[in-house]
């Protein structure tokens, strides 16, 4: 791993989210092609509360070069980061598509149905969540219920007389 991205990852673990942004900036610029150094800078933007800041990097990141794990995650940030700026198209786009890629990633799920709530999509949502709830918990009383709340996932706007 180089040096300078090390340093930049130990200042944000240890909450020194400026310092470290520097250095995600200064790598951006000298390393322009770097996937790795996009995420992590658009990352930095992030925990420092500059979504809007985060964008370009999350999206050069996304068509450059990346591990599974940095492409979920730059998927996760950047549908995400959409959310919270008020772009919700952009954020559910996103997120739908990373959902195809990613089938196994629960967590693109959790952050595709909060998009779904903010487009008024409140029964697809909750379906979303429904469903991963039933199929990932451990709790014994969600266990318990699993058939009948995988069931109703889908039918929360349904009657039986």
């Amino acid at each position: 791993m180089n040096m300078k991205l090390s340093e930049a990852l130990m200042l944000r673990k240890e909450q020194r989210y400026k310092e470290s942004n520097e250095i995600l900036v200064a790598l951006t610029e000298k390393y322009p092609e770097n996937g790795t150094f996009q995420y992590q800078c658009a990352w930095s933007f992030d925990v420092m509360g500059k979504e809007t800041e985060a964008v370009p990097y999350y999206e050069k990141a996304i068509s450059l070069d990346l591990t599974a794990t940095e492409l979920a995650g730059a998927y996760i940030g950047l549908g995400s980061t959409y959310r919270t700026i008020g772009d919700y198209t952009k954020s559910y786009d996103l997120l739908k598509r990373a959902t195809t890629i990613f089938p196994e990633n629960q967590a693109l799920k959790v952050f595709l149905a909060m998009t779904l709530h903010n487009l008024g999509r409140y029964s697809d949502g909750m379906q979303i969540l429904l469903t991963l709830l039933a199929d990932t918990s451990a709790d014994t009383n969600i266990q318990n219920y699993k058939r009948a709340i995988s069931f109703y996932a889908d039918k929360l706007d349904e009657t039986w007389s």
